[in-house]
This record gives structure tokens, C-alpha cells and sequence, in this order.
């Protein structure tokens, strides 16, 4: 799985680290994902523990987008054969045109572009046709709110992306973001769901999102939604931003704070009340994993959490502190030891040296690994610390992340560590180092996954 593998195992530590990492993604991969929480026996269909009679429907359909959406449409093409009729996914991979039945249309992200407009324009003419008698297997995975880009009558992709960047810069919160998003779009917020009623519609999701809240991931397109359009307009006025959204915007949103824009579905309406919802995977199936490879290896584990947010450096630096504090003194776990968290950390950029004018190249997975290794470097700790992202694209980069150790910040270079945390330029620090983790796309992505690994004396060698 990852490049270059044998030269980043230079000890048992971490090849360890390496092979709970792979376990990690291996675990929450579509087709892993959907063979060990899906089955087919005779004409049910069983998800987790609830039963689908299939002979209650004339008609399959697999509609959704995300990053892991082609691997799911896949999977579910390998378990139910022939009984699926047709369908429309918007994913990331390329070359790719159709999976048996299932049409296959290739987007762009994290920017929606016209084709991501068209490709969802596709997938909404087949909800619309969906009848009574019709099942919607509904592919959700991390990437769908801007591979599902279906911007509401009346206004035009740019006016979308012009609303997204001011939100964005203003400091307003993701659910704050959605409210806004949702109440923009003719597919969020449940009115895929509304598009596809009278059909019975039945999500698969794979999260990338922190408590796997249903109404966040992928902007809940099959979900009620909580929001409303005058919450919409109240974030707008809280943060300062209503000048800065196109007219074309701020029109739509008054419009159905007047009532005279349809609400989007809350649990009150019977096309989102009677859709059903299934997390298949999340970060916790990858940290799970990696934790029995721990354990068939020898370690002692502890996950530190699957939810952990925040700015990535002092994530970091938390992370190498309880390795010095494992080594030291055996608290909070004895050595050897295996680690394990997730989550998704940020970056706040404040560099600038950069061509693109944001601060340097690098990631958040990658910051965390570069913060950890300074402060392995000055306590002399043995531990080796491991972070990627499990859709192996760290940032706007080539790298999964980062592995790092004592050594990898070497004398005399902790000031050139500092100033490239310092101007958020890590990822040639890093590549020289030959500490960056590389995978290329790995066909799923439920956030991030962090191994530290703090072996004996005996072990360490």
C-alpha cells in the first residue's frame, strides 16, 4: 500500500506503524466495508441489523457521490448482480465510465465544476423517475457536497462558489456553512430524498465526518434537514457576510424566509421520515483495525479518541508528549505500546511563502507529524509517530501524511523545522527527510488515522 515501504520499516516500530496504518484503510475500504455489514440471502437484503425484502420493488437504483462511492456501487454490483436496474455516481476516479448497470461520472474536488453540475443533473432526472415500486440504494461517502452540486432554481455555480469562499473566510462553523449550503441547492438537505419519493430510499454512508451526523455528511442529500432558511440568513448577518454573496443569493434565501422558496424537509416529512440511514464505515472501523494489529503483535493499545479536532501542530505535540510519558514512566500504558487516534485535524494558514499565495505546500496530517517529531527530537523519545489521511491525499499534496521519529528532525535543523511549521511549508522538509507517506488514492476516506508506537527496550532495535 504504501510506496516505498521497505525503506520507511527501518525497525519493528515501525513497520508496526506502517502495517496498523494498512490495516487501518484495508478495514474501511468499499468493498471490505460493504462485505462484512451487507448480505444477500435469497431475496432479503440485510444491512447491518435491519432486512430489505426485495421482492417487494421492480426496480434497483444506485444514486450517490464521493470520494468511495464508485468502490461502493461496485461492491453492491458484486452482491446483488442482475437485480440492479441502473443508477448514477459522481466520484473522483477517473477513466472510468460505468460499473455494470451503474453510470459513472467523474467530478472534481473540493471545487465544484460544470461537469460535477452536470453529472448531478444526470442523477437527479433518474430520482425523479423513480416510482413506488423502486429501491434507491443512496452511495454516500466523504466528498459528496461538492461532487452533488445542483445549484437551487435561479442561481448559477459561480454565485455557489463566490457564497462558499466568503463562508469559509468569515470563521463561520460547518454546520453554519451547511445551513447556508443546503437551503442553495436542489440536492442537499433531504431533497434528494424529496426528488426520489415515492421510492423507497435507502442510504449508504461512509463517513468523513466527526460523529457521523447524518445531516453533515455529504450535506445530508437523503436526511431531514435541521437548518432553515431564515437560520441561513442569520449566519449570514452574523458573520458580516450578507454584501459579500452574490444578489442572486441573498434574493433565494429572503425568498424563502417569505415562504415563497420551499423549505427544505425536516423529520416531519414522509420522504426523509421514511428513508432509512446506515453508517457502513467510519473512522472508527479504521482505528479498530489497526488496533487488532497491534494486538497480534504484541502491544499493548489505548485509542486516545476517534474524534480528536483541532490545530494539527499541537495535536501533534499532545501526541508525542504521551509517547514520553509512556516510555518514561509506563503511564497511560505499559511498553510496548500502540496508540491510536482519529478525527480531523486543521491548519490555519498563516504562512507566506507559497506560489499559490495561501502559505506553503504541505497538510495537516503532515504538520502533526513534523510538530510531533520536534518534540521527539528535544526529549530524546524513541517513539515513532505515523498520520495520514485514509483517502491517502493530505492537503493539496501527493502525500497520505507523515512517519516520523527521533531522528527525523536531525542537529541543527530544528530551526528550519520551526520556520517551516512556522509558514506552513513542511511537505520539502519532510520529502527530504524521507518521512513523507505516499499512497495515491486509496479509494476510501473516513479522516485521519494516527499510530504511535512506543516499543521496549528490546524491541526497539
Amino acid at each position: 500500500m504504501f510506496h516505498s515501504r521497505e525503506r520507511h520499516a527501518k525497525t519493528s516500530a515501525h513497520e508496526t506503524a506502517l502495517a496498523c496504518l494498512e490495516a487501518g484503510i484495508t478495514a474501511a475500504l468499499p468493498e471490505t466495508v460493504v462485505d462484512s455489514t451487507m448480505a444477500l440471502e435469497g431475496e432479503t437484503l440485510r444491512v447491518q441489523d435491519s432486512e430489505y425484502d426485495l421482492e417487494r420493488f421492480d426496480e434497483i437504483l444506485v444514486l450517490g457521490g464521493g470520494k468511495a462511492t464508485g468502490g461502493v456501487a461496485a461492491a453492491l454490483v458484486d452482491l446483488l448482480e442482475s437485480r440492479i436496474d441502473g443508477g448514477v455516481v459522481v466520484t473522483t476516479a477517473p477513466d472510468q465510465e460505468a460499473i455494470g448497470p451503474v453510470t459513472v461520472r467523474e467530478g472534481d474536488h473540493p471545487s465544484p465544476s460544470q461537469r460535477n453540475v452536470e453529472a448531478t443533473q444526470e442523477l437527479l432526472e433518474q430520482a425523479d423517475a423513480a416510482g413506488e415500486r423502486t429501491l434507491v440504494l443512496a452511495a454516500i461517502t466523504g466528498g459528496a457536497s461538492a461532487l452533488l452540486c445542483a445549484p437551487a432554481n435561479g442561481l448559477s455555480l459561480s454565485a455557489l462558489r463566490q457564497t462558499t469562499d466568503a463562508l469559509l473566510e468569515s470563521g463561520a462553523s460547518i454546520h453554519e456553512i451547511n445551513a447556508v449550503r443546503k437551503h442553495c441547492s436542489a440536492i442537499k438537505g433531504g431533497r434528494l430524498a424529496r426528488r426520489a419519493a415515492p421510492a423507497t430510499v435507502l442510504t449508504l454512508a461512509v463517513s468523513d465526518v466527526v460523529g457521523d451526523d447524518p445531516s453533515v455528511i455529504g450535506s445530508g442529500p437523503t436526511v431531514a434537514d435541521p437548518s432553515t432558511f431564515d437560520d441561513a440568513v442569520a449566519v449570514l448577518e452574523r458573520y458580516g457576510i450578507r454584501d459579500e454573496v452574490p444578489a442572486e443569493v441573498r434574493e433565494h434565501l429572503e425568498g424563502g424566509t417569505s415562504g415563497e422558496v420551499e423549505e427544505t424537509p425536516d423529520e416531519s416529512e414522509l420522504a426523509v421520515a421514511n428513508a432509512d440511514w446506515h453508517a457502513l464505515a467510519n473512522g472508527r472501523t479504521a482505528i479498530e483495525a489497526a488496533r487488532e494489529v497491534a494486538r497480534e503483535r504484541g502491544y499493548e493499545s489505548l485509542v486516545l479518541s476517534s474524534r480528536l479536532t483541532g490545530e494539527a501542530r499541537e495535536v501533534g505535540r499532545v501526541h508525542a508528549a504521551i509517547g514520553a510519558e509512556i516510555e518514561a514512566d509506563g503511564d497511560p500504558i505499559e511498553p510496548p505500546a500502540v496508540v491510536l487516534s482519529g478525527g480531523e485535524v486543521t491548519v490555519t494558514v498563516d504562512g507566506t511563502d507559497d506560489s499559490q499565495g495561501d502559505g506553503g505546500i504541505g497538510g495537516p496530517n503532515q504538520e502533526l507529524a513534523l510538530a510531533a517529531g520536534l518534540e521527539f527530537a528535544a526529549s530524546e523519545t524513541g517513539a515513532v509517530l505515523a498520520s495520514v489521511d485514509t483517502d491517502g491525499i493530505d492537503g493539496p499534496t501527493d502525500a497520505a501524511g507523515a512517519m516520523v521519529d527521533g531522528e527525523t528532525i536531525g542537529v541543527g535543523d530544528e530551526a528550519m523545522a520551526r520556520r517551516a511549521l512556522a509558514e506552513n511549508d513542511v511537505y520539502g522538509l519532510l520529502e527530504k527527510q524521507g518521512a513523507l507517506l505516499e499512497t495515491g488514492y486509496t479509494g476510501t476516506n473516513v479522516n485521519d488515522l494516527r499510530v504511535l508506537v512506543v516499543a521496549s527496550e528490546t524491541s526497539r532495535a
